[in-house]
Formats: C-alpha cells, sequence, structure tokens
C-alpha cells in the first residue's frame, strides 16, 4: 500500500495511462468485496487452506502487476492482489482471535502493528528507489519469493483443526447469495465514487445510478442476512446490540450482554478511522514530488514519518489496553490527534519548510495507530467469542471499503480544485487535461518557471483542500466517540480452533489417562 502510493506517478507516465485512481481502487475494491466471504469461509472450509489459497492469490496478482503492459493489465493484477491481500488481512486476525483471549490481545495486536510499520516503512524507500532506476516492475516482483516463504511457513507449522465433512457439504454452507449481492453492491459504489467529479458530475447519471443501486445493495446484503440466509456472511448479532448507523433497530429478543438505543458507534469509528489515514499516505508523496521536485525515492523517506509514528503508537496502544483492560481513553485520545493533525496538515504550502511537512505528519500518525489498536476491542467485546470469524471478517470489510473512501474522496477533491486552479496552458500540455493530473507530477520540473511556480502553488492548494475534508470526517469519528460505553473484554477463546495436536501428544495423553483411571489408590 505505502509502496505503490509513492511510484504511482511513475508507473501512469510509463505505461501512459490515465484512470491511476483505479490502481489503488482495483486492489480495494477487490478485497472489499471479497474479505465478508472470509469469515465464512473460514468456518466452512477451515483458516490453513483459506490463507495458502489467498497467499496464492497475492502472489498471482504480484506477478501479472509486474508484467504488466498496460493501465488495464496493472489494474487487473491489482485487483488480483486484492483479493488475496484483503482474505491475508482478516484471516490473520482470525487466527489470532482463535488462540488469544479478547483481554490480553492488545499485546498482540501491538506485535503485529510493530510488524506491519516495519513493512510499511521499508515500502515507500524500496519502491522510490526501484522507480528512480526505472525498475518499478520489481516492486510487484519482490513479492513472489516472499509469498513463497510464507506459504512453506503456513503450510509446515500452521496447522490448525479443520472443520469435517466432504467438500460438497462445505460448499453447500456458504452464502453464494449473500456473496453475490455485497459483491456486486460494494463494486457499484467504488465505481461511483471514482468517477464522481473526475470522469462524469457528481449529479450525472453515470454516477448517482450505481452509487444508489450500490447502496440499496448493501442495504439489502442486510436485510436478506437478517431474513432469509441459512449460514449468514454477517450474522446480525453483530450489530442487533444497538442501532446501526443504516437504521436497523436491536432485536428485542437478543441475548448479547449490551443492548443500547444508541448509533452503533463501534463501526462508526471502523469505518472513518482509515479514510484520512489512507488519504495521506496516498497523496502526501505527490504533495513533495509536485512541489519540492523530490524524486520517488526522496519522497518516500519524506514519508517515512508516518510509518515510524503508526508504529509505536499501536504498540503503547495495544500494551495499555491489555494493562489497563480499558480502551475509551485511548481512543478519545486517538481521535483529538487524528482531527487536529488533519487541520494543521491543511496549513501546508508550496513553499513550507521542512519541519513543517515533516513534523505535522507524525500527529496524524499517532491517532490513527492509537485508533487502529483500539477500535478492535469494542467490536468484539459485546459479542460471544463463537462469532468472532464474522465479526472479525466484517471489521476487515469496512476496513478495506473505508480505503477505497478515502483514495477517491481525496482524488475527487483533488482533480476537482486542479481543474480550479491550474493554468489554462498547463492544461493544454497535459495529456489528460485537468482529469489526469497525476501525469503531471513528472513534467513539472521540465517546465518554465513561469508555468512551474503556478502549477506547484495549485497543487499544493488543492491537496491542502484534501486534508480539511479529511479533518471534518476524523471530526465525525471523534463525536461517534463520546458515545462509547465501556464494557468488560472475554477471558475465554472458541474451544472449536486451535492446533492441531501431535500423534505423539494424543498418545501420551490418553496413555496418561489411562494410567491414572487403572491406578485410582496412587491418585
Amino acid at each position: 500500500m505505502t509502496a505503490v502510493s509513492t511510484i504511482l506517478p511513475t508507473v501512469v507516465s510509463s505505461l501512459n495511462g490515465h484512470d491511476f485512481v483505479w490502481v489503488s481502487s482495483a486492489y480495494s475494491l477487490a478485497s472489499t468485496c471479497l474479505i465478508p466471504a472470509t469469515g465464512g469461509l473460514a468456518e466452512v472450509l477451515g483458516r490453513r487452506p483459506l490463507m495458502l489459497i489467498a497467499i496464492g492469490l497475492f502472489a498471482l496478482g504480484s506477478a501479472l502487476c509486474g508484467s504488466a503492459q498496460n493501465m488495464s493489465w496493472l489494474i487487473s493484477g491489482r485487483a488480483i492482489q486484492g483479493a488475496g491481500g484483503g482474505a491475508i488481512f482478516s484471516l490473520s486476525s482470525i487466527i489470532i482471535g482463535d488462540f488469544v483471549p479478547l483481554r490480553e490481545r492488545g499485546a498482540y495486536q501491538g506485535a503485529t502493528g510493530l510488524v506491519w510499520t516495519i513493512a510499511a516503512g521499508i515500502g515507500p524507500m524500496v519502491g522510490g528507489a526501484l522507480a528512480t532506476q526505472g525498475h518499478w516492475r520489481w516492486l510487484f516482483y519482490l513479492n513472489l519469493p516472499i509469498s513463497g516463504i510464507a506459504f512453506v511457513l503456513v503450510l509446515v507449522f500452521l496447522r490448525l483443526r479443520t472443520p469435517p465433512g466432504t467438500l460438497m457439504e462445505k460448499l453447500s454452507k456458504v452464502d453464494w447469495i449473500g456473496n453475490a449481492i455485497i459483491t456486486g453492491s460494494s463494486a457499484a459504489c467504488v465505481i461511483a465514487l471514482t468517477w464522481g467529479g473526475v470522469q462524469y458530475s457528481w449529479t450525472s447519471p453515470h454516477v448517482l445510478a450505481p452509487l444508489i443501486i450500490g447502496s440499496l445493495g448493501i442495504c439489502v446484503f442486510l436485510y436478506y442476512e437478517y431474513r432469509f440466509a441459512k449460514y449468514p456472511l454477517v450474522p446480525f448479532s453483530l450489530l442487533s446490540n444497538r442501532t446501526s448507523l443504516s437504521g436497523y433497530v436491536a432485536n428485542s429478543s437478543c441475548d448479547l450482554p449490551h443492548r443500547s438505543t444508541w448509533l452503533d458507534i463501534r463501526f462508526i469509528q471502523t469505518f472513518i478511522n482509515p479514510i484520512p489515514f489512507v488519504a495521506i499516505t496516498f497523496f502526501l508523496p505527490a504533495y513533495f514530488q509536485a512541489c519540492f521536485a523530490a524524486s520517488p525515492i526522496r519522497s518516500g523517506v519524506l514519508a517515512l514519518s508516518i510509518c515510524t509514528s503508526i508504529g509505536p503508537s499501536v504498540v503503547v496502544a495495544g500494551l495499555s489496553i491489555t494493562i489497563s483492560k480499558k480502551y475509551r481513553p485511548q481512543l478519545w485520545i486517538g481521535w483529538v490527534l487524528l482531527v487536529v493533525g488533519m487541520g494543521s496538515l491543511a496549513t501546508l504550502r508550496a513553499d513550507s519548510s521542512l519541519a513543517h511537512y515533516a513534523v505535522l505528519p507524525m500527529v496524524v500518525a499517532i491517532g490513527a495507530g492509537i485508533i487502529y489498536a483500539a477500535t478492535y476491542f469494542p467490536v468484539l467485546a459485546p459479542l460471544p467469542v463463537t462469532q468472532n470469524a464474522h465479526a472479525l471478517s466484517f471489521f476487515a470489510y469496512l476496513r478495506s471499503f473505508a480505503a477505497v473512501w478515502g483514495v477517491t474522496i481525496g482524488a475527487a477533491v483533488l482533480q476537482n480544485e486542479m481543474s480550479k486552479r491550474i493554468p489554462a496552458d498547463i492544461i493544454q500540455r497535459i495529456p489528460g487535461g485537468a482529469s489526469d493530473v497525476y501525469s503531471a507530477i513528472p513534467l513539472i520540473n521540465s517546465l518554465p518557471d513561469e508555468l512551474k511556480i503556478p502549477l506547484r502553488v495549485a497543487f499544493a492548494d488543492s491537496i491542502a483542500v484534501i486534508w480539511e475534508v479529511m479533518a471534518g470526517i476524523g471530526g465525525i469519528g471523534l463525536i461517534a466517540s463520546l458515545f462509547m460505553e465501556a464494557l468488560p473484554l472475554h477471558t475465554q477463546v472458541d474451544e472449536r480452533w486451535g492446533m492441531e495436536e501431535d500423534i505423539s501428544d494424543q498418545i501420551r495423553v490418553k496413555a496418561q489417562v489411562e494410567s491414572t483411571t487403572a491406578r485410582p489408590s496412587a491418585v
């Protein structure tokens, strides 16, 4: 995620493409559409087989991206990558949930957050170095040996229990209708968000039709899951303890540990947090390259403060929850930092100082990291541990869907603002006009000063509007967090899942039981 945003201007220029937003949106779209299915499939097929399939899909998508000869090819490869990557993200959380009680899971959340930070910190620099040398394809090819190692490790060491039954019996328990509804609905929404204000106006039928159809489709999906699905992807008990944002009312017969008539702020916060964070990781490198003539690798280094800040904040937040058994104070602090940080970023201009644009993103990253670690707990605390897989796949779905909004909202704001600010004589030099501003970034340095300076100012002022919009979106999450109630954290796990026992372990345990039974007097 962090590397692709750094190399994107170079890739778009190399492939003579347009629709740059789809390079990111295709990944998010595929992962978003398929993530809800991972919870149900993990319950039916088992965790390990699904994880192996996910790693294989990610590797296949990486190979296709690396060999892409045009933008359509690259976007298709990114979609396959997203299918695998989304499943990996969801299944990793599910497997950890199988082994670790919620009360102790903060430390594990911190550990996985630290691993993510190392990868995210390396990504921009590796991507920038490869793009600078003209070898951006190797950014994708590098995933192949990494995926191979991961595949072998999962195959050899992750010997998890699998549900009994034949393949046909298992497939009959998959909610195929629900999968089809949520896949089509999510795709329609993403298409509308990608086109809106860029290729078509927001009032155009090309935008309104898929947006309305997709939104209604998501509502139909939730109703179908509640009323008709025999093996639902999203059991309604995930939402029935509160009135959800979409207007569903709590089930009066629900026996979950908590019920309320407040909006389901657990899922509001889960959805809101990725929008501003993904926007900053996607558009900050473009700001550096457009306004300061930074090379791809330098823009990656300048954006490193985001990744090096979010990791420690995830670790500290996770550990604090494990120690204190509380999550509300952490979330309040995180939301305040995110909103303040985004508002401060809006002061960046084309001539801002290094200290200015290096420090301010850290405030956003720290806040986002705290929220990333803490929203996990209010989602799971009201639910029985048997709902872990479904809850976590829905949790991952919201995060992934929000990532689409982060990129598309930011792109729509950028291109709409650029069309107002960019000089007409510069627009004529861009192959795609104002609707293809990303392709203009590598051209800025080759322009004379009388064109270069106005273009940089236009980029800086347009991106500042993105930060203002994201500050407002973060404010929604902050307000929602004020109504959150404290709930106790689970101390048990779902006994149906875990590691397979070795044959030698089974024999030893059986022998101990027989020995104890045969000699009661010794006991």
